[in-house]
């Protein structure tokens, strides 16, 4: 059984973390599960990682690492043990350009990775509100795009949900 991500709740699902015999290089076990997204560091760690390492923190102390950029995190005012969970002790995704992990309600959301299709050409009332407010789209503009999307393409739809008010947030990136 994986470690809990308090933001991050399904990196299973999300890409982030997938099954592998591989060995971690700041534990020295394999476990079952490696991660995949980007590591910002000065070694080149790419998929040597185990869940545990980065959630009690131990990966980051010991390559000075980070799992997503906190630039948005820092620009939205959240408390700095916010940020660092979220940078140092929690998955981050694979995305195009650099992450950007959003926040409501004084507090960083919960990542649910791309959006499906199907969401996103349903979207109505509060979280098409919140998706246009994002992205600057207009309604027209995502109509146009909707049909030709699809999870993991680019531009990419990412999905987030506040862990508070449950208002989904989106973002967006493209190659």
């Amino acid at each position: 059984m994986l470690p809990s991500f308090r933001y991050h709740p399904d990196p299973i699902a999300t890409g982030s973390i997938k099954p592998s015999s591989a060995v971690c290089i700041c534990c020295g076990q394999a476990r079952g599960s490696i991660y995949t997204a980007s590591v910002y560091c000065l070694d080149e760690i790419r998929e040597q990682l185990c869940p545990w390492c980065i959630a009690d923190g131990s990966a980051a102390e010991r390559f000075d690492a980070m799992f997503c950029d906190d630039h948005s995190l820092t620009k939205a005012g959240l408390a700095a043990g916010i940020i660092t969970e979220v940078t140092r002790r929690t998955p981050g995704y694979i995305s195009w350009q650099s992450e950007d992990w959003l926040s409501c309600c004084d507090d960083a959301c919960e990542f649910h990775g791309d959006v499906s299709h199907d969401e996103l050409r349903s979207l109505s009332g509060p979280a098409l509100a919140s998706f246009l407010a994002s992205t600057g789209w207009t309604a027209t503009q995502l109509n146009e795009f909707a049909p030709n999307y699809h999870p993991g393409g680019s531009p990419a739809i990412y999905k987030f949900v506040c862990r508070h008010c449950k208002l989904p947030q989106y973002g967006y990136d493209c190659d």
